[in-house]
């Protein structure tokens, strides 16, 4: 691609490092930005910086948030004692969105891959395991993708959790292998949490 501007191939080649974004798209949206006026363009920058320079996980289940606690571990309306274990960010949001759950969530901020070099040391599993030894929790649902590294990681935390005495639950696989939650669609996500079934039946399934 042949550029006027080396200020506009550097753009273009900015943007072109985000997901999903080729060149012609990056291509665009920088377009896009030059068409608006200054004062737009600058909030656009703004927000983006800002994002990045006081953005905050939470201390408890280490979700992105603005403060310490983010508002769903600091909400009195939630149920403290059943904790929904996710991988990221993207997966809260999905699950929210059904407003089929009313308790608390932890991220792990992955999951566990070996061909990828992510182990259980990567992952928030040890403060997974702290949450629990007060006795509050009596149900951990996991609520990972039907994904053979979803699997792995599920059959780790499960070994690691299962002398609590909680209830283990995984949602209902409704979903199909291989399947991401953030890509299910809001009903059939919502009715695989209501229907979870426990960890241990789900395996002789």
């Amino acid at each position: 691609m042949n550029f006027s501007s080396k200020l506009l191939e550097n753009a273009v080649a900015e943007f072109a490092r985000l997901p999903g974004v080729g060149q012609k798209t990056a291509l665009r949206l920088v377009l896009h930005l030059l068409n608006q006026n200054k004062q737009e363009v600058e909030q656009f920058s703004h927000a983006i910086t800002k994002l990045r320079n006081e953005i905050q996980f939470c201390t408890r289940c280490h979700n992105i948030s603005d403060t310490s606690i983010c508002e769903i571990c600091s909400s009195h309306k939630r149920d403290a004692s059943v904790i929904c274990v996710v991988e990221d960010t993207r997966d809260v949001m999905a699950i929210e969105n059904t407003s089929q759950f009313n308790g608390l969530y932890h991220v792990l901020g992955g999951l566990i891959s070996p061909m990828d070099g992510i182990g259980p040391s990567d992952l928030q599993v040890d403060s997974l395991v702290e949450r629990l030894k007060d006795g509050e929790v009596r149900e951990v649902i996991f609520a990972l993708s039907a994904t053979m590294e979803g699997d792995t990681t599920i059959f780790y935390l499960h070994k690691k959790l299962k002398h609590f005495n909680i209830n283990i639950s995984t949602i209902a696989r409704g979903i199909a292998f291989g399947g991401e939650l953030e890509y299910v669609d809001e009903i059939t996500l919502g009715r695989s949490i209501v229907t979870r079934v426990p960890y241990e039946n789900s395996l002789t399934k």
